[in-house]
């Protein structure tokens, strides 16, 4: 059985971090990570771009509204998700609104940090 584990943290704290902060975390991350590939358990893990890159899509009545941000209500929990390879986030937005939460609930779009290697 896979798990997926969100990790949630004060972003803005962590901007506030310094540089020799920030490298001692993410090393423990790195540390963290080869532990679990050698241990086999690894399947995928990504750090997220900041929540103001978040968009929100909801669908009521057949109209599609999406909204920059995280703005999914707190009587709202994370149930599930999908990975998906999109041209652009207008197409994210497309495959969003399709998803049947969306008519009941709502689908954050957020972005994949990107790292060169």
């Amino acid at each position: 059985m896979r798990y997926m584990m969100l990790i949630y943290s004060d972003e803005v704290a962590e901007a506030n971090q310094s540089q020799e902060e920030r490298s001692a975390v993410m090393e423990r991350y790195f540390t963290f990570t080869d532990e679990v590939r050698q241990r086999g358990v690894f399947n995928s893990g990504d750090e997220l771009q900041p929540t103001a890159t978040a968009t929100t899509v909801r669908v009521r009545d057949g109209r599609v509204t999406p909204q920059d941000g995280p703005y999914v209500e707190t009587k709202e929990q994370l149930g599930g998700y999908y990975i998906l390879d999109c041209a652009n986030l207008d197409e994210a937005i497309e495959f969003a609104a399709k998803i049947p939460a969306a008519e009941y609930g709502a689908i954050e779009i957020r972005p994949i940090m990107e790292y060169e290697n």
